[in-house]
């Protein structure tokens, strides 16, 4: 059975950091391409950053230079490294597969508030 263990998240203030964490675990939950997607409210879900199984990344432009999306394959974890944070980053962060869609299975998400 496949989960997605979403962590990390929390309240901080413009201009703090928070790193994320997802543990995917489950058989035939193929670790190798993963993303970080969020939600905000009244707002569809969003790829924000992807690495690719050769190690490559790619951000929206939105987050680029701020963020940093990392893994680690022995532990089926990826990381979401987030630095001057904004309130217009706040939303419920998932990872997932970047192609997952909206039928597919989702963790719980981990809610990151920016506000003062």
């Amino acid at each position: 059975q496949v989960q997605l263990v979403e962590s990390g998240g929390g309240l901080v203030q413009p201009g703090g950091s928070l790193r994320l964490s997802c543990a995917a675990s489950g058989s035939g939950y193929r670790f190798n391409a993963m993303g970080w997607y969020r939600q905000a409210p009244g707002k569809q879900r969003e790829l924000v950053a992807g690495i690719w199984s050769g190690g490559s990344t790619n951000y929206v432009d939105s987050v680029k230079g701020r963020f940093t999306i990392s893994r680690d394959n022995a532990k089926n974890t990826v990381y979401l490294q987030m630095n001057s944070l904004k309130p217009e980053d706040t939303a419920v962060y998932y990872c997932n597969h970047p192609w997952a869609t909206p039928a597919d299975y989702w963790g719980q998400g981990t809610q990151v508030t920016v506000s003062s």
